[in-house]
């Protein structure tokens, strides 16, 4: 993860979880559900919300599920 990366606000494992799958942006993170992203190691209900209010402001979303 860059110094430029929208998951700096989240927490250390929420961040690694993300890296984990090789998810190292917003539009490659839209191309999963929400419960697809809720279900790895380390994302929380908190993650969650950041996340969403990330995509939103990118005019992204999670898939349909």
């Amino acid at each position: 993860m860059n110094n430029h990366s929208p998951f700096l606000k989240l927490a250390k494992p929420a961040q690694r979880a993300l890296q984990n799958a090789g998810i190292d942006d917003l539009e490659q993170l839209s191309k999963y559900t929400e419960t697809e992203i809720a279900k790895l190691h380390g994302i929380g209900k908190n993650a969650i919300l950041l996340l969403r209010q990330e995509l939103n402001k990118k005019g992204l979303s999670f898939q349909q599920e």
